[in-house]
């Protein structure tokens, strides 16, 4: 009987031990909805190479990309809900796409767990050097005097650059046309050979274009503002009360992921975000470290999706 005791008991505890393993105990598959190479992309395995130092387990990049991100969130959605599958997105799949198309195969807030933010892109509005406004309140004016006459660019329908010039249009009633190109390269080339007035873009696209004096910057999207042009003000702060645009990118794990594995992945990647090496990285994209807790980002993912679910009403815009 003894020896029956001391057996079960022993069973018993090698379970327990199994049950408390601390997490993670293997390698960790993060999964990004865009191919190789894009800005998502190249973050994410910035983020992935230190994260594995901080769990001590490798991370591997898994890239399904296809149809503006569903594809790759969609394979998320149907991942275990064990930690060990992890979703890296931006703006565009989670808080843009469930809004932008008719039907769509997940629900960000429904079929996820929000771990952690990652970074804050913004994005700016600029003119052609020889457009006559040369601040945001001049535009604004412009614009009114000459309703329906004057247009911008975007690098395509839905996009954030698209939707954050709908959001300035519906905030201050300018009635503008929407020119959209196959991407920020052709966007921009347009803008500045005059095909286009205006446009809002993120800061590397811009950078040469605005050193070269081709561009001229009128503001940022984001009340944060930029510490890349800190002489330029928010939209926001500019009069436009309570706009606030940017890209972003989070980490999402599927729904029914173990509490205490989501807070081990939110304080091991703000760990990593943090850091001074991954800072400078950021900086160089004109991008900025978001820190928050889990709750924080499921609060600000909520925020998101009913802010761009607004403009894409407004605008009655839908995905070609």
């Amino acid at each position: 009987m003894k020896l029956v005791r001391s057996l079960v008991f022993a069973a018993f505890a090698i379970c327990a031990g199994t049950a408390s393993a601390a997490y993670p105990e293997k390698p960790i598959k993060v999964i990004v909805p865009f191919p190789a190479g894009q800005t998502t992309d190249i973050i994410s395995r910035a983020v992935a190479d230190e994260l594995a130092k901080v769990v001590d387990q490798p991370i591997y990049i898994d890239n399904k990309g296809g149809a503006g991100g569903i594809i790759g969130v969609e394979a998320a959605k149907r991942s275990p809900a064990d930690g060990y599958t992890v979703l890296i997105a931006s703006s565009g799949p989670l808080a843009i796409n469930p809004s932008l198309y008719k039907d769509i195969p997940y629900d960000t807030m429904a079929d996820f767990e929000p771990v952690a933010m990652i970074i804050d892109v913004p994005q700016f509005l600029v003119t052609r050097s020889d457009f006559p406004a040369r601040t945001l309140p001049e535009l604004i004016e412009y614009v009114k005097e000459r309703p329906g006459k004057l247009n911008y660019a975007s690098g395509g329908v839905g996009l954030t650059n698209h939707l954050t010039m709908e959001m300035l249009k519906n905030r201050t009633d300018m009635d503008i046309r929407h020119i959209p190109y196959r991407g920020a390269t052709a966007a921009l080339s347009g803008l500045i050979g005059g095909d286009t007035d205006m446009m809002f873009e993120s800061g590397p696209a811009i950078m040469p274009h605005v050193e070269a004096g081709r561009l001229n910057v009128l503001a940022v999207g984001s009340r944060k503002g930029s510490a890349v042009f800190p002489d330029v003000k928010s939209v926001h702060d500019l009069g436009v009360e309570g706009f606030d645009a940017a890209t972003w990118m989070a980490v999402m794990v599927p729904k029914g992921t173990p509490q205490e594995v989501i807070e081990t992945l939110n304080k091991s990647i703000n760990q990593v975000i943090a850091l001074p090496a991954m800072q400078e990285r950021f900086n160089a994209l004109t991008a900025s470290a978001h820190i928050a807790s889990a709750d924080e980002t499921r609060q600000f993912l909520e925020r998101e999706l009913a802010l761009w679910k607004e403009t894409i009403v407004k605008g009655n815009i839908r995905a070609e």
